[in-house]
């Protein structure tokens, strides 16, 4: 699937473009891969989805951003989850503070319904990273991250994460596993193929389960 950004004068126009312009044929290619997405995944009743990209800059955070829309605009209540603990966005999408988070669950400071931040986008909820971490990785493959999403499925039907590259950091592998399945997004004049087939080897040695490709032009 591919999708064409344009840039846009005004920042949430231009990352949450599936609220801000649900017409667009951008917004309808967002919803197009939810769709197939749902349908891949259909038989094995998966809800845990998490969104990542060779490199960073390939446009993750924003799939992850409008994929949460579209799903939340077919009513269902969705979960977006910032799990990008070293270099966080969704906050700044959104519009909201992030002095509390995923960070503060995790190290046991903050229930998880305490930092659930309820967005304009009707049946889509937020939960920031917090503050950036100096142990991401102990935090994202601990048993309270496994957890938390367990406890977020008894409040949802599907979960979004957005998450660091894969090839940067060991967190995004981690986490990988612990995810019903993966969608990849690669840059059209970015990412190589050498990066994109390194990123899709690391997903199967990590035993996830890459469910669909999202190229950006």
């Amino acid at each position: 699937m591919v999708i064409n950004k344009r840039k846009k004068s005004n920042a949430k126009k231009r990352y949450l473009i599936a609220s801000s312009n649900p017409d667009s044929i951008i917004s309808e290619q967002f919803r197009m891969i939810q769709t197939n997405i749902k349908f891949s995944m259909a038989e094995e009743k998966s809800r845990i989805f998490l969104v990542t990209s060779p490199s960073d800059g390939e446009g993750k955070s924003t799939t992850a951003a409008n994929l949460a829309i579209t799903i939340a605009q077919r009513n269902e209540k969705v979960l977006l989850i910032d799990a990008n603990l070293r270099n966080p966005s969704l906050h700044s999408f959104f519009k909201t503070q992030n002095s509390d988070g995923l960070t503060d669950i995790l190290n046991g400071r903050i229930s998880f319904y305490d930092v659930i931040i309820h967005t304009e986008m009707g049946r889509l909820d937020l939960i920031p990273s917090g503050q950036i971490s100096n142990n991401p990785v102990e935090l994202l493959s601990s048993q309270m991250m496994n957890d938390l999403l367990k406890m977020a499925l008894r409040s949802y039907e599907v979960v979004i994460i957005d998450s660091n590259a894969i090839l940067d950091v060991t967190d995004t592998k981690l986490l990988a596993k612990q995810c019903d399945g993966v969608v990849l997004v690669v840059q059209n004049g970015k990412t190589t193929f050498e990066k994109a087939t390194e990123a899709k080897k690391v997903l199967e040695f990590a035993k996830a389960k890459l469910v669909g490709v999202v190229i950006n032009q």
